[in-house]
């Protein structure tokens, strides 16, 4: 069974940074890619960023673009995503979630596991 487990969320004021991370287990980690994706109060879930397995190729939304990265730790079965400058309109519960595939992807039906996701609140 997998599990995905975030961490790192919290409340941060606007142009601040934060750190989430998602730890997982079950399925082979390191032959998968990995993305984050984020539901602000009213919206529906948007991608935010991507890792291939390897870690060798990532995507952005164009409204992270610059801001943030994700990166991966094989080893550790965990990946990160570095939030900086962030803006009020960031603000959103963050979710982890697994792919299907090896290489990067942006929809949200390319990815079998989801954890349950951890809240940033970006003040103004």
């Amino acid at each position: 069974q997998v599990q995905l487990v975030e961490s790192g969320g919290g409340l941060v004021q606007a142009g601040g940074s934060l750190r989430l991370s998602c730890a997982a287990s079950g399925r082979t980690f390191s032959s998968y890619a990995m993305g984050w994706f984020r539901q602000a109060p009213g919206k529906e879930r948007e991608f935010v960023a991507a890792i291939s397995w390897s870690g060798s190729s990532t995507r952005y939304a164009d409204s992270v673009k610059g801001r943030f990265t994700i990166s991966r730790d094989n080893a550790k079965n965990t990946v990160y995503l570095q939030m900086n400058s962030l803006k009020p309109e960031d603000t959103a519960v963050y979710y982890c979630a697994q792919g299907a595939y090896p290489g990067v992807r942006t929809a949200e039906r390319s990815y079998d596991d989801w954890g349950q996701g951890t809240q940033v609140t970006v003040s103004s």
